[in-house]
């Protein structure tokens, strides 16, 4: 009989590839989303499975799931600042009220349970680059705290569940990722400089420019995290790529892919907007023998695709000219 595991968040970027991963591999999946960010286009391949269900329900009310578990990952919340800046007492309650109720279902099944935590733990970093021994700098109060402190807490009550009950708890920091799924109106970096390249406009910049990311493929996550999950480590574990570059590095580079003519315009920072942001992935690779594969110009090239053919679907036009194809 094939193990189950219990995916929140489903339908959405991540969510959704955790379903084909884990159908993949031969799992049982129960797929549980409120849709208030996910779709379900991003798993609409997996309804009529044998080993697929979805349920239509929001974590921050008590959970029920008849029969056995073996696995639980809690995916479920907004991850995009445009979403937890629209959605800020949600987004609070879902790293409170829904992780209080998965850990709560976690511990009556005797299942594992890996919470899906965040880069932004870190805040704006004094440390870098950002290892898990570095306790962060936040503005708990900042409009970023919304979503913030509702990491902070998830992992803070994670890891009293681990230590009281007993409870198999994984901590998976993500760092930036990106690939196909992601949605138009995501408010992120690349999506938001995919569309306006492949569209024609100009791409918009916040700051100098000089702010760092780096940015990991969906595929390279993907593995990550399952390899924590069947891990034996119960503390934070950072998922990332350790590539850094700049946000205006990104833009040029993405303009230069798409063969857009699209110039670089900035604006404003947004308060609390972090300068920096690289993982020190020490850790994954020593405890799970993992480290990111898939090169930004490939992840880029399968991502530019995807948008091209979201956009076209959609009815709109293409502005952009002959893509750039050598990293």
């Amino acid at each position: 009989m094939a193990e189950r595991v219990l995916i929140t968040g489903a339908a959405g970027f991540l969510g959704s590839h955790l379903c084909d991963k884990f159908i993949a591999e031969g799992y049982e999946v129960i797929a549980l989303d409120n849709l208030s960010t996910g779709s379900l286009d991003n798993i609409q391949h997996l309804f009529g499975h044998p080993r697929f269900r979805f349920l239509h329900h929001d974590v921050t009310n008590f959970v029920h799931v008849s029969g056995p578990l073996d696995y639980i990952l809690h995916f479920a919340s907004p991850a995009s600042p445009a979403d937890y800046l629209r959605m800020p007492i949600h987004t609070l309650k879902v790293g409170s009220l829904g992780t209080l109720h998965l850990l709560g279902l976690a511990r009556a099944k005797s299942a594992r349970i890996l919470v899906a935590s965040t880069s932004e733990v870190y805040g704006d970093p004094k440390e870098h680059p950002q290892s898990e021994d570095y306790w962060g700098h936040v503005n708990p109060i900042g409009p970023r705290g919304v979503y913030d402190e509702a990491k902070r807490f998830l992992e803070a009550m994670t890891m009293a569940y681990h230590r009281v009950h007993g409870v198999q708890t994984r901590i998976a920091r993500i760092f930036n990722t990106y690939g196909p799924r992601m949605r138009i109106d995501d408010g992120r970096a690349i999506p938001t400089f995919l569309c306006q390249a492949l569209r024609g406009e100009d791409l918009t910049v916040y700051g100098s420019g000089q702010q760092t990311r780096s940015f990991c493929y969906i595929s390279d996550m993907v593995e990550g995290i399952y390899k924590l999950l069947m891990s034996d480590y119960p503390e934070p574990v950072n998922i990332g790529n350790p590539e850094e570059m700049t946000i205006q590095q990104l833009a040029e580079y993405i303009i230069r892919l798409t063969g857009s003519r699209s110039k670089i315009r900035y604006h404003p920072l947004p308060e609390d907007d972090p300068q920096c942001r690289q993982p020190d992935i020490s850790l994954a690779r020593q405890v799970l023998q993992w480290e990111p594969r898939v090169s930004l110009h490939d992840g880029l090239m399968h991502t530019i695709e995807y948008f091209r053919q979201a956009l076209q679907s959609s009815g709109e036009t293409i502005h952009s000219g002959q893509p750039f194809h050598t990293p």
